[in-house]
């Protein structure tokens, strides 16, 4: 078994993005994402320390991966994450690291992470209205989440996406609001299509709000774009800029269109479970091997069957959603 590059599963995709969650704890109770109460978080012991990631972040870094992702739960809820950062910049072949965020706490750490590394952030924005915040998410954090954002353009992130969920009924009058506001400071906002990870279990495909009626209501109310050329990676987002020069609007039709053809990353979730898919129920156990010593060619060979096995669209060969035994919290954003 190689212990180098590049992860290419059967359909040809070549994996060079990956999503390490390093908690399932977070500060909101979103409902797309985790249940209103009865949530059972890992036990401490059971979630991989910063040194076991590093050490898996140097495996995958030598069969091509490329790109790192720190999700969770909320990363932020994690003591000692700028260390975390720190240590994945330094892996040799690491490019790209970034992280998404809810930002409550993200006034307190904005310019440490960016001090230790972090090169990118994607924060979770689903309105500006803060009752209807609360209503999302819960708890009423939407001044916190604005300070947050307004720390990291302070500390000097250059790239910062804004990731606001598209849901019918619900998410309607958000579109055009938080387009101006992504304008208005120059982020990149990305609307992102309702998928079958709620905490509650709820979902129904009346609930998906199309990319394709957030682009008219944006044409309508603010001006016309036009699709930008995309670079071949695996990126999700189909992007489009207004033709004023007033700003982009990523697009994830994960439900109406899905991206799987192109997929390039796998995940490595808190506990150490490896995933090739949000929807995959085949978790493989990196945890378990780092704690017994395993050697690199081991780890990579775990890479390498999560890559084999991957499934040709959300976590199957026929196109249908298989709805994952976990929510999103505990499998990693």
């Amino acid at each position: 078994m190689s212990i180098s590059g590049p992860l290419t599963d059967r359909f040809g995709r070549v994996h060079t993005d990956l999503r390490v969650s390093i908690t399932d704890r977070c500060n909101l109770r979103c409902y797309y994402c985790m249940p209103a109460d009865g949530i059972r978080c890992m036990d401490h012991s059971n979630v991989l320390t910063y040194e076991e990631i590093e050490r898996f972040v140097r495996v995958a870094s030598r069969l091509g991966i490329r790109n790192v992702r720190l999700t969770g739960g909320e990363p932020l809820v994690r003591k000692g994450i700028a260390r975390l950062v720190r240590l994945i910049a330094a892996v040799p072949g690491i490019e790209d690291l970034g992280m998404t965020t809810n930002a409550v706490f993200l006034d307190e750490h904005a310019d440490e992470l960016r001090a230790a590394g972090l090169q990118r952030l994607n924060i979770s924005l689903d309105t500006l209205d803060r009752a209807k915040f609360e209503k999302i998410a819960r708890r009423d954090k939407l001044p916190r989440v604005l300070r947050g954002i307004e720390a990291a353009k302070r500390a000097g992130f250059k790239k910062i996406k804004l990731n606001a969920l598209a849901i019918r009924n619900l998410s309607e009058d958000d579109v055009v609001p938080l387009a101006l506001y992504a304008r208005e400071n120059d982020f990149e906002l990305r609307f992102i299509e309702f998928m079958p990870m709620d905490g509650d279990r709820r979902w129904g495909s009346d609930q998906v709000l199309p990319g394709e009626e957030i682009l008219d209501k944006l044409t309508e109310k603010i001006g016309p774009l036009e699709p930008v050329a995309m670079n071949g990676s695996g990126a999700p987002a189909t992007k489009y800029r207004f033709l004023d020069g007033g700003g982009t609007i990523g697009v994830i039709p994960s439900v109406t269109i899905p991206f799987c053809e192109k997929c390039d990353r796998l995940r490595l979730a808190a506990d150490g479970k490896v995933r090739s898919c949000l929807f995959s129920h085949q978790a493989h156990d990196a945890a378990a091997l780092l704690r017994r010593g395993a050697t690199q060619r081991q780890l990579a060979q775990l890479l390498w069957i999560a890559v084999a096995g991957k499934r040709r669209v959300h976590g199957t060969d026929n196109g249908d959603f298989a709805r994952p035994d976990r929510t999103m919290h505990e499998i990693g954003g």
